[in-house]
C-alpha cells in the first residue's frame, strides 16, 4: 500500500516540510511531496470556519491534488478544501489539537483527523520556569538597562527594597496540573519553592501540596502559575476577584492561554501595587496590540509574544509524532490520535 501513497508535507518556517518529509521517510517509502506554508496575515486569527490557520486555501487545494495523506501545522482544512480534494483521506496536525481543521466537515469526507499531543510540553514548561525566574530577579530589565542604555542603574536592584524573590522556600500556586504543570511543578520542587497545586481533574500522586479550593490556593500563593487549558469553564478564570485575593505583592505567570487571564484585572491590580509582577507569553488578543495597558506597564513586567512552545526538539518531535501516525494508517493499524 505504501508504494501508492503520496503524503503532502505542508509545513511553515517552524516545522519544515523538510523535517516532515524525512520523519516519514525514517518510517515508510511512500511519496512525499513539499509544500512552504506562510503564517496568517493575522497571527493566530480565523481563516474561514477554522482558527489558528494559514490563509493559502487555495495553494493548499492546488499541492493536494492527487494527495490521499495531508501533514500540515497551520494548512487550514477547511470544508472547501475537503470539497477540492476527494482523494485526501488522512490529515495529521502537528500540534495539540486540530484547531486548523474543520472536523465536521472532515467525518462527511470520512477523512481522519489526527494531532499530536505532548510534543511541546517540556519546552513551554521549561519556559515558564525561565520567564518565572527571569520576572523574579528582573533579569530582562536589567540587562535592557545596562546592554540597552549603557546604564548601571539595575543595580539598584541589589537593594534590599529594590532586589527580587528566590524560589527555594517560595509559595508557589500552580493552576492545572497536566503535561505542561506537571512538569513545572518538578522543576520548582528540585529549586526548594513550596509548590502547591490546584486541579479538579488530576487523581492520583502530584509533586506538592493538592489544594482543592482555587480560592485558597490564591490566598496561599505568593507566585501563581497558570496551566489550565482554555475552555468555556476556565475563560477568565482569574479575574479582578482571584487576583484581589492574592497576598500583596504577587506575582502572576501566563504561559498557557491568554484568555484564562483578564488582562485589565491584571494592569489594575499591577497599577494599584496589589501585584509586584507578571510573565506574560499568551495574550486575550494576538499579536498584542499597539494600545494595549500592558506597554504602560513593561517595568514591571516580562513580555514574550506567543514563544513557550518554540524549540528546535518540538518541531522534530512533532514531526515525529504525524510520521508515526502516517505509518500506522498506512500499514492498516489503529490510529493513536484520532478525531475522526
Amino acid at each position: 500500500m505504501s508504494e501508492h501513497v503520496r503524503v503532502l508535507a505542508a509545513g511553515d518556517h517552524f516545522i519544515l516540510p523538510s523535517l516532515i518529509r524525512r520523519a516519514i521517510g525514517d518510517e515508510l517509502p511512500c511519496e512525499v511531496a513539499e509544500l512552504t506554508l506562510g503564517w496568517p496575515l493575522e497571527p493566530f486569527g480565523p481563516v474561514a470556519e477554522v482558527t489558528e490557520a494559514s490563509d493559502a486555501e487555495d495553494e493548499l487545494i492546488e499541492a493536494l491534488a492527487g494527495t490521499q495523506v495531508l501533514v500540515t501545522q497551520m494548512g487550514p482544512v477547511t470544508e472547501r478544501v475537503l470539497d477540492a480534494c476527494p482523494g485526501l483521506r488522512l490529515v495529521v496536525v502537528c500540534r495539540g489539537g486540530p484547531v486548523n481543521v474543520n472536523l465536521d466537515a472532515a467525518k462527511r469526507h470520512d477523512v481522519r483527523v489526527c494531532f499530536s499531543p505532548g510534543r511541546n510540553a517540556a519546552a513551554t514548561a521549561e519556559f515558564t520556569v525561565g520567564v518565572l525566574l527571569s520576572t523574579l530577579r528582573r533579569i530582562p530589565q536589567a540587562h535592557n538597562l545596562l546592554a540597552g542604555q549603557g546604564s548601571w542603574q539595575g543595580a539598584t536592584y541589589y537593594t534590599y527594597e529594590h532586589s527580587g524573590l528566590e524560589l527555594e522556600d517560595l509559595p508557589v500556586g500552580l493552576v492545572g496540573y497536566g503535561a505542561v504543570g506537571s512538569r513545572v511543578a518538578r522543576a520548582l520542587c528540585a529549586f526548594g519553592a513550596q509548590v502547591m497545586v490546584h486541579d479538579p481533574y488530576v487523581r492520583g500522586e502530584i509533586h506538592g501540596l493538592r489544594v482543592h479550593s482555587l480560592d485558597e490556593l490564591l490566598r496561599r500563593s505568593r507566585v501563581i502559575t497558570l496551566h489550565a487549558r482554555l475552555t468555556p469553564e476556565t475563560r477568565g478564570l482569574i479575574g479582578a476577584r482571584e487576583l484581589a485575593l492574592l497576598p500583596e505583592g504577587a506575582v502572576v505567570v501566563n504561559v498557557a492561554r491568554g484568555p484564562l487571564l483578564d488582562e485589565d484585572a491584571l494592569c489594575d491590580a499591577l497599577e494599584s501595587g496589589r501585584l509586584s509582577a507578571a510573565a506574560l507569553d499568551t495574550y486575550a488578543t494576538e499579536p498584542l496590540p499597539a494600545d494595549s495597558r500592558l506597554h504602560a506597564l513593561a517595568e514591571r513586567l516580562v513580555l514574550t509574544p506567543h514563544l513557550g512552545g518554540a524549540s528546535r526538539a518540538v518541531a522534530e518531535k512533532a514531526a515525529r509524532i504525524a510520521a508515526d501516525e502516517v505509518a500506522r494508517w498506512v500499514r492498516g493499524e489503529p490510529l493513536a490520535h484520532c478525531l475522526t
